[in-house]
């Protein structure tokens, strides 16, 4: 699929789930928000339905998010459905990487191909204030049984201030040396005032070679994380919905007031 400024879209990032076991302070309020209700949230057939139209029309490298996609039951059978669709080069899960251990063999064995980890910091009283409780080692924990599991491969989110320079990130990207990992440092971004700058080490950010869409929880296909724009593939249907975000895709994001990261997952 091309869209009006000759950008090939063929990266689809669903958002499985509003909700997320940590707080995390540059994410979420420390009250949390208001979540969506279960009966408004996608169901997996659902889900895959809309999978199989955007594959036939270009897509072919899908990644689920959150919130934390691994809080939602079941979420290793979405990923076998989603691996079973023929066209897909590259599926893979962004993770807080709290709940990895425990997922990281049958997220493999579902057909999960590789794995992003959240990780800002290795101070574990830091890692705690940053996510308002999080346990660092459970981190670490499922980040090796991520490389275990053959999920590679994986690469890290580390979210900066300015510049990879600081303290905390150069202690991550040690680290990721290391262990044979790859990392990826985000400047902290801001939704609502449109602040967001190119990935470090990866394409984030870079509105001109932009190849995105995304789904919400409750359905709405976004054509940019900085717009307010967003298609209904339940009013819409898959197809329509499909043709109009890629149609109306902006040339640059400036701002988006109707989602926070906790559910569109960034």
């Amino acid at each position: 699929m091309l869209d009006r400024f000759n950008r090939t879209i063929n990266y689809l990032r669903i958002s499985v789930t509003d909700r997320c076991n940590l707080r995390c302070r540059y994410c979420m309020p420390e009250e949390g928000v208001k979540l969506i209700s279960h009966s408004d949230i996608l169901t997996y057939d659902e889900i895959v339905a809309f999978t199989r139209v955007a594959v036939a029309a270009g897509i072919n490298k899908v990644r689920l998010t959150g919130g934390e996609p691994l809080v939602r039951k079941g979420v290793t059978e979405l990923v076998r459905m989603l691996s079973d669709i023929e066209g897909i080069t590259d599926l893979s899960m962004t993770t807080n990487g709290i709940f990895l251990s425990d997922y990281a063999v049958r997220l493999a064995e579902s057909g999960l191909m590789r794995v992003n980890v959240s990780l800002d910091t290795l101070d574990p009283e830091k890692f705690r204030y940053v996510t308002r409780g999080g346990e660092l080692q459970a981190v670490l924990n499922g980040i090796g049984a991520a490389q275990q599991a053959g999920l590679r491969p994986v690469k890290i989110n580390c979210v900066i201030k300015d510049t990879p320079g600081e303290e905390d990130a150069r202690s991550v990207a040690e680290f990721c040396m290391q262990e044979g990992l790859e990392v990826r440092f985000i400047r902290q971004m801001d939704l609502a005032s449109g602040t967001f700058s190119v990935v470090h080490g990866g394409s984030g950010g870079h509105c001109a070679k932009c190849n995105r869409l995304r789904l919400t929880p409750e359905g709405m296909l976004r054509p940019c994380l900085f717009s307010d724009k967003g298609f209904s593939i339940r009013e819409m249907g898959a197809e329509e919905a499909l043709r109009r975000a890629v149609a109306e895709k902006p040339e640059k994001g400036t701002a988006n007031h109707v989602n926070g990261f906790y559910n569109i997952g960034g």
